[in-house]
């Protein structure tokens, strides 16, 4: 069972992988479940036997039966309903209509990045729910934003989903695939260019 302060170390390993179960021509599966302190895990398969099957792809999976529901829903739903998630839905809707990202895609790398958590700061200095570094919050700050320090400012909500959400729209337009501009976000813009 996890500790309240090791959520990010189950979240970290499998970013890439849920990010990547987004992108176009993924035909992934991505399993996950919420444990006892309200922590959402995911990872690509069956990690052991707390873990349900969340999302699958039609074309892997086959179509869905009208009305039936399994215990994928259950994580699905905690995720729009969990007070820490839904908090945040005004905000990720606002991105996402102001910056042209979904905002699905939104919730699911605050999911992974930080668990929800305004105040998660990684071991690198990336700071609030996804995760930016102070450069790379003032690289993609408004002109208003860079008056206020970047580790006091992306501490705020609101203006870390928004320059995530600037940060997202930029690498997508710059690799021109979802699947790569998340890498690039995962793993680093070099390490994708030298990746090829």
């Amino acid at each position: 069972m996890s500790r309240p302060g090791s959520r990010l170390l189950h979240l970290r390993p499998v970013a890439l992988s849920l990010m990547l179960a987004w992108g176009p021509a993924a035909h992934a599966e991505l399993w996950g479940f919420v444990d006892a302190y309200g922590v959402a895990h995911f990872a690509p398969r069956a990690v052991d036997a707390r873990y349900r099957l969340v999302h699958a792809d039609e074309a892997a999976s086959g179509p869905r039966v009208p009305g039936k529901r399994d215990g994928a829903d259950a994580l699905l739903t905690w995720m729009e309903i969990a007070p820490e998630a839904k908090a945040l839905v005004p905000w990720v809707r606002e991105a996402a209509r102001t910056h042209g990202v979904d905002a699905e895609l939104l919730t699911a790398i605050i999911a992974v990045e930080s668990g929800f958590r305004r105040d998660a700061v990684s071991p690198r200095g990336a700071i609030g729910l996804m995760q930016i570094t102070a450069v790379t919050g003032d690289r993609y700050a408004s002109a208003t934003e860079r008056r206020q320090p970047a580790a006091e400012r992306l501490r705020d909500a609101r203006t870390n989903i928004h320059t995530g959400a600037r940060m997202l729209a930029d690498l997508t337009r710059r690799y021109g695939r979802i699947d790569l501009a998340l890498a690039a976000w995962n793993a680093g813009e070099g390490t994708v260019r030298r990746a090829g």
